[in-house]
């Protein structure tokens, strides 16, 4: 299907919907009804097409959306056009896949983490703090780690969704894979009891930080 266009793939989607899944989706704040493993099998066919992909995010649709992520070239996007898709990304699933699947990989990824954390828009940056978590795992060198508990402890408590799940995550991640800051990443966490209540499945990891922090650190120590 390599001469596929957006109105063929737009009408390939449509036929996979399922009002099961959508309904499903939608508990989760998401408007998508396909399901995501026929989506990357759509997707795994396609192969890379950046034309197409521009042309399926710009539908609007959700769907095409994040099969667009699945087939795009991410270090093809400019910064712009990166803040932009971030900023018209409006439901949970394809805002993060457009986080962890495209903008980690391109070179404007560290511009924008800083840019999307001071924006006042919560979903703006809780992308920001995505880039952060990501980061203090992976290079965290450069980072005030104190800093962004000192952060993370004042405004975590009332920050609204979903930032406060990124915040949290970036406060379990400086606790797992930062030994000197564990400490007081578990008593901030233990302090603001942020998701101490979550349910969560058998065989899942709390997300209360404290929880997350010595499950993660069992495993890699264990």
């Amino acid at each position: 299907m390599t001469d596929a266009n957006v109105a063929d793939v737009l009408k390939e989607l449509a036929a996979l919907e399922d009002p099961a899944v959508r309904a499903v989706n939608e508990r989760h704040g998401d408007d998508h009804g396909v399901n995501l493993t026929k989506l990357r099998a759509v997707a795994k066919r396609l192969k890379t097409n950046q034309e197409l992909a521009v042309g399926l995010w710009r539908s609007g649709d959700s769907a095409a959306r994040l099969l667009a992520l699945l087939i795009c070239r991410p270090k093809a996007f400019g910064r712009e056009d990166l803040d932009q898709m971030l900023r018209a990304a409006r439901t949970p699933k394809v805002h993060t896949w457009l986080v962890n699947y495209v903008v980690k990989k391109n070179p404007h990824a560290e511009d924008l983490r800083l840019t999307w954390l001071a924006d006042p828009d919560p979903q703006v940056a809780s992308a920001g703090w995505a880039l952060t978590s990501d980061r203090v795992a992976k290079k965290p060198d450069g980072l005030d780690l104190p800093g962004l508990l000192d952060q993370v402890e004042t405004e975590l408590a009332d920050a609204p969704d979903p930032l406060q799940w990124s915040m949290n995550e970036t406060l379990a991640t400086i606790g797992i894979h930062h030994p000197g800051e564990r400490g007081r990443a578990v008593a901030i966490g233990e302090r603001l009891e942020v998701l101490k209540d979550y349910p969560t499945s058998p065989g899942c990891t709390s997300p209360y930080a404290p929880t997350w922090i010595a499950e993660l650190v069992r495993r890699r120590e264990g």
